[in-house]
């Protein structure tokens, strides 16, 4: 039986279309794929993200198990702050991306992957100590995401809180129009935004006043298919697609969050034999020369050759080409070099392009 989020009966009453997503039932899309895309682009659009894992981690050795477990240095975090991370396998493979909160220096909250959640923390728990205690909280809480150049403008509408003062990745303990919150300026849309965390039962409350409070400022509801869309076009990767437990974090761009020098943690070892020995491949991104979109498997071709698979493509709504990600050999790899994808038995010309594909202007 799939899993539901608390605002499931709010998404129904609302119309979505409802899917099966990583063992959950979740709304893919309301008003439509690329209205819903361009809301956010233009406005802002409000998610229902409650389908996330949360594991917490407590106690005086907290900070060691993050950093056993995760890749970046998490010892670099200030109290509220958050970090963006993976956590790799003993052969460097990437077990889940996540976002690492340190709420206090003996408090830890990771945000994994719906799918992933219950393997995470079994893989976490295994290596608990008696000092420190971990808990999968991924039941008792909901998170929203409140994202769009506007959504600061709609939020402060229900808080005394200036959200002004939380800067990027950085979260804070927030009333939203009454309830008590953990309110991050994080998201998974290329656009500034807000997670909002709270206690299940409170969920309805927070997204109904949200989604009043919005209507001036064209505020919609959104579905999995426009999240997808936005991030891809924001560059970002999604666990499953874009990179998996055959897949090192290195080879898909994310060598930025692994902290060689940081000490011992799971897969360093691999990691550093990958690093020293250098990459066979990479995760790139390409724009197809074509009005036909170059859709996930689809084969990538170079000289006639099969070279690797598109590992997301898409449509993008608001750049209005045809975008992916692909894993290709290194001489593959720079910018500028021209491939072809295979769609439907026609070799459509191609391109390796720099990434992200879009980023929002800091003005706006």
């Amino acid at each position: 039986m799939l899993k539901r989020t608390p605002l499931h009966s709010a998404h129904v009453s609302l119309g979505a279309r409802m899917v099966e997503f990583a063992g959950w039932e979740m709304p893919v899309q309301y008003s439509g794929p690329i209205p819903e895309h361009m809301a956010v682009r233009r406005a802002a659009g409000l998610f229902d993200v409650s389908h996330m894992g949360e594991i917490e981690i407590r106690g005086s050795g907290a900070l060691s198990l993050v950093q056993r477990v995760t890749t970046n240095d998490a010892s670099r975090l200030q109290d509220n702050q958050v970090q963006y991370s993976t956590m790799t396998n003993e052969d460097g493979g990437v077990i889940d991306d996540l976002l690492v909160y340190r709420i206090t220096h003996d408090h830890f909250l990771l945000v994994v992957n719906a799918g992933g959640a219950d393997q995470d923390y079994q893989w976490i728990k295994r290596l608990e100590a008696e000092d420190q205690e971990v808990h999968n909280v991924s039941a008792a809480l909901a998170l929203l995401a409140l994202q769009g150049r506007l959504a600061e403008r709609i939020l402060q509408q229900l808080t005394d809180h200036m959200l002004d003062h939380i800067p990027y990745y950085w979260s804070q303990r927030v009333h939203v129009d009454g309830v008590d919150c953990r309110v991050s300026r994080t998201g998974y849309t290329g656009e500034d935004g807000f997670e909002i965390m709270c206690k299940s039962e409170h969920a309805l409350h927070v997204w109904n006043r949200l989604l009043i409070t919005g209507r001036d400022y064209e505020l919609i509801p959104c579905g999995l298919a426009a999240r997808n869309t936005l991030r891809l076009e924001a560059g970002f990767r999604l666990y499953g697609n874009d990179m998996d437990q055959t897949t090192t974090p290195l080879e898909a761009g994310l060598g930025w969050v692994v902290k060689l020098d940081k000490g011992e943690f799971i897969g360093r070892d691999a990691l550093q034999k990958q690093k020293e020995s250098g990459l066979k491949r990479k995760l790139v991104g390409f724009e197809v020369l074509d009005k036909a979109p170059a859709r996930d498997g689809y084969a990538i071709l170079a000289g006639g050759a099969e070279v690797g698979q598109v590992a997301s493509g898409s449509p993008a709504p608001f750049l209005k080409k045809n975008i992916g990600l692909a894993y290709l050999p290194i001489g593959y790899s720079k910018v500028g070099t021209e491939i072809a994808v295979s769609i439907r038995g026609r070799e459509v010309p191609a391109m390796v392009v720099a990434t992200p594909f879009y980023q929002r202007s800091r003005t706006s």
